[in-house]
């Protein structure tokens, strides 16, 4: 009998388009969910049957009580090779082998671009007000050069983003718990003092850092406060990072400029989430890893780690 490998939250149906899963054909089925489960019970149910799981990035936990319920899983593949929702120990003591894959730096990078831009020259707004006939320029966009981009986490990605804002002209500071004046230097860019300083000084604000402890609501009420009315921030890091409550008050209560939001503390959003209404939002659905280039890497990554399963030889074994 074939083993059965169920990839989850296939939405796009990209699985078997970005990856050539033929030479796995004779001792594998592959079967794709282009919904997500909501639910653990959902879930258990859906993949109760699967001896492989391949998972999208850190979107479903894996925590002991479900892997429990998977007797069959013997190997279960995270996009990323960084995942904070899998109980490693409990895959452990379940026999369950856990791999990942490599993931690119740049899509999320020029993710972040597109929502700085999109807010800053009111992309959408006038986009379906040209579409519905409505006015002809109603809006009068925010300028780049010249002005103050903070970056919160300058490493992998926020480095890049950096170097984005430094050709456009843009004066940049950098700020993180472990940050150094060297690292800062190296990357052309300013070290604020505190975080405190850099939000209140800075005319956009991006995060780039990873979610820990100490970042978790680390953009809480208070540091909303500290933004000018006419700034702007921009997360496509992790949800957690910026209280949700704190960030939807201040949109509408007009305290900042706008926001671009691309990852939020429920995924997929839920149909009434307040996310969805809010306003001087641009908001995308996760967008910042999903790009050809991840997709043929994550999916042709996860055919190889189960190639190399098969064959004795477990590749990119986390954690």
């Amino acid at each position: 009998m074939r083993l059965r490998c169920a990839v989850l939250d296939d939405f796009q149906n990209a699985a078997t388009t970005f990856a050539d899963w033929s030479p796995l054909s004779d001792r594998v089925e592959v079967v794709t969910y282009d919904e997500h489960f909501t639910t653990e019970d959902a879930l258990a149910a859906a993949i109760a049957g699967a001896d492989i799981v391949v998972t999208l990035r850190e979107r479903v936990p894996f925590p002991a009580s479900l892997l429990d319920r998977l007797p069959r899983l013997k190997l279960l593949i995270a996009s990323g090779m960084r995942n904070s929702v899998i109980d490693y120990a409990a895959a452990r003591a379940n026999g369950v082998t856990v791999c990942g894959t490599e993931s690119a730096g740049t899509p999320p990078v020029e993710l972040t671009w597109a929502l700085l831009l999109g807010l800053a020259r009111g992309i959408v707004q006038e986009n379906n007000a040209l579409r519905a006939g409505g006015p002809w320029q109603s809006t009068v966009g925010a300028d780049l050069h010249g002005r103050r981009l903070g970056v919160l986490g300058l490493g992998r990605i926020g480095s890049r983003v950096a170097k984005v804002g430094l050709a456009f002209g843009m004066e940049v500071t950098a700020w993180s718990h472990n940050l150094t004046k060297d690292r800062t230097d190296e990357a052309g860019v300013t070290l604020a003092p505190t975080k405190e300083a850099l939000l209140a000084t800075s005319d956009f604000v991006s995060i780039h850092l990873a979610l820990s402890d100490r970042t978790r609501s680390l953009i809480g009420a208070a540091e909303l406060a500290l933004l000018q009315p006419t700034a702007y921030l921009i997360n496509a890091s992790r949800a957690a990072i910026v209280d949700q409550d704190a960030l939807l008050t201040a949109l509408h209560e007009g305290r900042i400029a706008g926001a671009g939001i691309d990852v939020f503390d429920t995924e997929p959003l839920p149909a009434d989430h307040p996310m969805r209404t809010a306003p001087r939002l641009l908001a995308t659905p996760h967008l910042g890893y999903v790009s050809r280039a991840n997709y043929e890497r994550y999916y042709g990554q996860a055919v190889e780690a189960i190639t190399a399963y098969l064959t004795g030889t477990p590749t990119r074994v986390l954690p």
